[in-house]
């Protein structure tokens, strides 16, 4: 796909553009914009997805192993491109409560305090934004832009660079996005409007409403006066869409699934997942909410932790921060006692891989205030030195050949020619200190084609880590891994039972043909300067 992009020519003039903001944070913006792109490339046109500025601890690494915002990734690939870093030029990842780490074309920046970024760098981030869309703009038929929170924020106006600021330096139509599920869906979207200037107010050239459950006739009058009240046309309803399997970048979405006590009913496995507050990546486990047969819980508290099948410790942007908190609440006594009273494995990604270990070393104060170690849990002979350069890398491999993971099929001899992919995000260096304790669990490519051993896990698979994001986007070694888990319980093992890839696709068209059934696309083709193909 981006290999035939590169050999068109340039655009003789910038390809059109357009805004799609909310009203609020978790609106829908990032949805609707993949799903508009979805119908435009199914149309015939080369759209492409971009967000000057992302706030999220929930990151996606590029092809050439830049760092992004997930929704930016995931639009690329609704959209049947190649992500890149114009696509999101600036990602801050929250650290703390009023700091981030600022990252420009997917290479951390700075580390800078909530009032150092809007003084000392947002003056000059016009510049790397307005190239970025440049560039896109030369390059694809389309781009649609995506605001963040609210345009109406009175106390960020001044120095936006994401919501209509932007619009206005792109000269960029916008669409409103608001959430009637959460109630109030009029009062926000004129609400809105009250508090843009007059100029800001010019460019929103439709509404769109978004997550609609029930009779739209009931609706209707309620339309009618939103429309007379301001002029604007309403352009589309779009329905809410149970169970959209389609990967979020907000970890708000997990409430609905923290704090459960027991595995869902139907569910034969229980898998509980720690949620700390700097939790990362977590759609990592995604696909193992989508078995049938498996239970994702996202826990909070000691107390609701019980005794799950597996236990893992995700991804987190401060992994030290993060392993205070989870002694604060009292998990490392739980998790001891889990294990042995039932749990089957306790196994760690990327930070929670770290916790694991015996030491985090921290010489340079990356994660803390001063240089310094703490303790970690204990559970693998590791250390990890925490440094002042990320690693943000896409890598594959393969199982390890006497790899300790307890997998049911195939066969342990076979088992080793099951093949991974992933991606690696993380800002330290973890060193083995007893190999003849752990036993590793893949053979990873590098950068000449060598394999290299990563991973590390109990000979009894009991205790493991990675620093391996998407492991269980891997169809059959999630599969095999479950299984284990099901024969440990005297329960018969599955087939195969979905491909991620398939279901992302199938998921990507079941949101665009929702929303092209509700949407008016021969009004949002027209906003833009288009013709929708084909009539």
């Amino acid at each position: 796909m981006e290999e035939q992009a590169a050999t068109r020519q340039i655009r003789p003039q910038p390809a059109p553009v357009l805004m799609i903001q909310g009203t609020a944070s978790d609106v829908g913006k990032s949805l609707v914009t993949a799903a508009i792109g979805r119908i435009m490339t199914r149309d015939g046109y080369r759209a492409a997805p971009f967000k000057s500025q992302n706030m999220a601890l929930n990151s996606y690494v590029t092809e050439d192993g830049k760092e992004i915002g997930r929704a930016q990734g995931m639009q690329a690939e609704a959209f049947g491109i190649t992500a890149t870093t114009d696509m999101n030029p600036i990602l801050l990842k929250p650290s703390g409560e009023q700091s981030a780490q600022i990252v420009v074309h997917g290479v951390p920046h700075a580390a800078l305090s909530a009032r150092e970024y809007r003084e000392k760098f947002l003056p000059e981030a016009k510049d790397t934004v307005m190239e970025a869309l440049g560039r896109l703009r030369e390059k694809y038929d389309a781009v649609l832009m995506e605001g963040a929170g609210s345009p109406a924020e009175i106390n960020l106006k001044a120095r936006d660079i994401v919501n209509m600021n932007l619009a206005g330096w792109a000269d960029a139509p916008v669409l409103l996005v608001a959430d009637i599920d959460r109630g109030g869906v009029f009062a926000f979207l004129v609400g809105t409007l009250e508090l843009l200037e007059p100029h800001e107010r010019a460019r929103v050239k439709g509404f769109i409403i978004n997550k609609f459950r029930g009779d739209l006739s009931l609706l209707q009058p309620g339309l009618d006066w939103l429309e007379q009240r301001t002029g604007i046309p309403v352009l589309g309803v779009l329905p809410f869409l149970p169970r959209l399997r389609i990967e979020a970048e907000d970890s708000v979405v997990l409430e609905g699934a923290s704090g459960r006590l027991r595995a869902e009913p139907g569910k034969e496995l229980d898998i509980a997942v720690i949620r700390y507050p700097r939790i990362s990546n977590f759609t990592d486990f995604d696909p193992l909410a989508d078995e049938p047969d498996t239970a994702v819980r996202y826990v909070t508290t000691a107390d609701e932790l019980g005794i799950p099948d597996a236990i893992i410790l995700p991804g987190t942007k401060n992994t030290a921060a993060d392993l205070d908190y989870l002694r604060e609440q009292g998990f490392p006594e739980v998790i001891a006692a889990a294990l042995k009273q039932g749990t089957v494995q306790l196994a760690g990604i990327c930070g929670g891989y770290q916790m694991l270990g015996r030491k985090l070393l921290d010489p340079f104060a990356v994660e803390s205030a001063e240089p310094g170690e703490r303790e970690g849990l204990g559970y693998l002979p590791l250390s990890t030195s925490f440094l002042q350069e990320k690693t943000t890398v896409r890598v594959s491999g393969k199982l390890a050949q006497e790899h300790p993971l307890p997998l049911a099929e195939p066969a342990a001899g076979q088992a080793a020619g099951i093949s991974v992919e992933g991606y690696e995000i993380h800002m330290g260096t973890t060193t083995n200190h007893n190999s003849t304790a752990v036993r590793s669990l893949f053979m990873l490519h590098g950068p000449e084609g060598e394999l290299t051993p990563e991973g590390w896990g109990t000979p009894d698979g009991r205790i493991w880590g990675t620093y391996l994001h998407g492991l269980f986007h891997n169809d059959g070694l999630r599969r095999v891994w479950l299984n284990g888990l099901r024969l440990s319980k005297g329960l018969a093992p599955l087939a195969n039972t979905f491909s991620s890839e398939a279901l992302r696709e199938q998921e990507f068209d079941r949101l665009a043909d929702a929303v092209s059934a509700n949407l008016d696309m021969d009004g949002i083709y027209g906003i833009m300067g288009l013709t929708r193909k084909g009539g």
